[in-house]
């Protein structure tokens, strides 16, 4: 009798510790990575590609929320780009900062002018709902918002000018070199001329709501999918911007696969890569800022993740993730453009406002994220290892949370 007991007990205990294993291993899809977009002072106006590394559709209608902040530092800088070929080619020859061009006036020396400045720390608030259309089908709406503000303290403990130039000085990169402390520390100088004469002006606390997104993907049945565990998702992307600086629709697509591994003492390691395009600005309302003549904004990613399953039914997972966008401007003005800016002041970096817009952008974002059955928090930092200052450095927070039963 009491072998039958024990029996029937270790049964039940067993079954239940199946169980928990099983819905464990059930309740991530993927990786499913907070909004790992950069708070850059131009792309922050269009409808950027956010890449989708999920297995499936979401079972249930989930909420996301996101808060992000990203301190973004460009010194002033002006750049003239002349209309004439025989100057262009002149200046192809000659090393970016040493080339001379002495602008009169539009009849004599035919040219176009921007200058730009970019001294504060973007706030991003993204509200986004999940909606499984089918076994195969996803819709996704994102409404996305944003605060400029100066990133004191408390506020901005890791993205404030006060915090990043502690660690300038003390840890790696130099004391001040890029002209941070020379402007002044807690600041917002966030202004824009565009080569056709429009401004863009942003002033500490201003709020804007950037616009809405609809993303919808596929996610195609595949024998691969079960026999090798690599799983495919396709996405066609909508935008509407709304800010009065870009009224405008952008359309996109994208492309994504994930190569899941399951591991010994209930570990898995995700892999994935993921693709996307988007064209900007393909309807324009009113007539916009030129937020780069560059028309296309295309990204790779890539992303590899450990899990570990807890015996409560949760994970513990951490992820890197790398991020390549094509740049904002065409690349073939930097081989003649003519930039000025304060040289001699100032360490270095001055004329990144302009230069960096002819660069790709690059950054590498360390993620953790804790998953429950009805609960998934997710924390990170990203890092432009290239110093581009667009933003130098962020960080963010996402919580999902299923809204339907």
């Amino acid at each position: 009798m009491l072998k039958k007991t024990l029996f029937i007990v270790f049964c039940i205990y067993s079954s239940i510790v199946i169980a928990q294993k099983k819905d464990s291993l059930s309740i991530k899809n993927g990786i499913e990575n907070p909004s790992l977009l950069a708070t850059h002072h131009f792309g922050i106006f269009s409808s950027r590609i956010n890449t989708n590394f999920k297995l499936t559709p979401p079972k249930k209608t989930t909420l996301t929320i996101n808060s992000i902040s990203g301190n973004n530092f460009q010194p002033f800088v002006e750049a003239h780009f002349p209309k004439d070929s025989e100057v262009r080619e002149q200046l192809s020859q000659v090393i970016w900062h040493d080339r001379h061009f002495n602008f009169i006036d539009q009849a004599t020396t035919p040219a176009e002018y921007m200058n730009i400045v970019i001294d504060a720390v973007i706030k991003e608030f993204r509200v986004g709902i999940n909606i499984p259309l089918s076994k195969q089908h996803e819709l996704g709406i994102t409404l996305r918002s944003y605060l400029i503000t100066k990133g004191k303290h408390p506020f901005s403990f890791f993205t404030g000018d006060e915090s990043i130039e502690w660690f300038h000085s003390n840890v790696a990169g130099g004391e001040d070199p890029y002209g941070r402390r020379y402007y002044g520390l807690n600041q917002v100088n966030f202004k824009y001329f565009d080569r056709n004469g429009k401004t863009l002006e942003l002033n500490n606390n201003d709020f804007f709501i950037g616009g809405l997104e609809l993303n919808h993907f596929y996610y195609p049945k595949l024998s691969i999918n079960k026999a090798r565990n690599i799983f495919f998702n396709f996405g066609s992307h909508l935008g509407l911007n709304t800010s009065k600086f870009n009224s405008s629709v952008d359309i996109g697509v994208s492309g994504n696969a994930i190569k899941k591994i399951p591991l010994k003492n209930n570990y898995e390691l995700n892999i994935a890569l993921g693709a996307n395009l988007l064209r900007k600005n393909i309807i324009n309302f009113k007539e916009v800022i030129d937020l780069g003549n560059n028309p296309y904004l295309g990204t790779i990613e890539s992303n590899i993740e450990i899990t570990k399953y807890t015996k409560k039914g949760n994970y513990n997972a951490f992820g890197i993730n790398y991020q390549a966008q094509s740049r904002y401007n065409k690349k073939k003005e930097a081989d003649y453009y003519r930039l000025l800016g304060k040289w001699s002041e100032i360490n270095g970096g001055w004329h990144n406002g302009v230069a960096t817009l002819y660069n790709a952008q690059s950054t590498w974002n360390f993620t953790y994220t804790y998953g429950r059955p009805k609960l998934k928090l997710s924390i990170y930092i990203k890092e432009d290892f290239l110093v581009n200052n667009a933003p130098d450095f962020q960080t963010g927070v996402s919580l999902k949370l299923p809204i339907s039963e």
